[in-house]
C-alpha cells in the first residue's frame, strides 16, 4: 500500500505538490471554505503555523466546494479572501473534491487511514449530526469527510495519526500537532 508520500496536489497553477517534499515534518492536512460557520478555524490554523511551521510544521490547505456550495470563488479569489481576512501565509492548493469519484486521491489515502470516530457532544456537534442526517443518513458508517474544515494530523514519520472533525476544539487540535513537535 502507498504511503502519504507517494501522493501530491494540485497547486492552483497545476503543478503538482509532492507531499514527499514534506518528509520529516509534522502535516496538518485540511479541506476548507470562505463561507462556511468554520471559516474562523482559518485564525487559529494560520496561529499554529506561525508558531510552528519554523520548527517542522507545514499545513496543506485544500479549498472544496462539496459542502453546500460554501467556496464558490476561484482559487485566486480564495487566497485573497485568506490573506486579506486571516492574514494566511500557508499556501492553498488548487480547489478539489475530497469525496466522491473525483476525490483527490490523498483523500482515498487518508479516509483510509483514519475514518470518522463522531463529532462529540458539543451543541456545534450536536448541529452537524442534524445536519448530515438529511445529507447522509448512514454518515455514521462511512470514512467520507463530513464537512468542511476537517483536519488531519501526520507525524515527522508520515503516518496520519489523527481526525479532527470541524467540531473539535481547535485547541485539541494544536495540542496534538505541538506533541509532534
Amino acid at each position: 500500500m502507498a504511503g502519504i508520500y507517494d501522493y501530491s496536489v494540485p497547486a492552483p497553477d497545476g503543478t503538482e505538490v509532492k507531499l514527499a517534499d514534506y518528509q520529516g515534518k509534522v502535516m496538518l492536512i485540511v479541506n476548507t471554505a470562505t463561507g462556511c460557520g468554520f471559516t474562523p478555524h482559518y485564525k487559529p490554523i494560520e496561529e499554529m503555523y506561525e508558531k510552528y511551521h519554523d520548527k517542522g510544521l507545514e499545513v496543506i490547505d485544500i479549498p472544496c466546494n462539496q459542502f453546500a456550495g460554501q467556496t464558490p470563488g476561484t482559487d485566486e479569489e480564495i487566497h485573497q479572501f485568506c490573506t486579506l481576512k486571516y492574514n494566511t501565509q500557508f499556501p492553498q492548493m488548487k480547489k478539489s473534491d475530497v469525496n466522491g469519484e473525483n476525490e483527490l486521491p490523498l483523500y482515498t489515502y487518508l479516509k483510509s487511514q483514519k475514518g470518522f470516530e463522531g463529532f462529540g457532544k458539543s451543541p456545534a456537534a450536536l448541529m452537524m449530526a442534524g445536519v448530515l442526517k438529511k445529507f447522509d443518513k448512514d454518515y455514521k458508517n462511512n470514512p467520507n469527510i463530513k464537512w468542511n474544515f476537517t483536519k488531519f494530523v501526520v507525524d515527522r514519520e508520515g503516518n496520519v495519526v489523527a481526525r479532527f472533525e470541524p467540531t473539535a476544539d481547535m485547541k485539541k487540535v494544536e495540542e496534538c500537532v505541538a506533541s509532534l513537535i
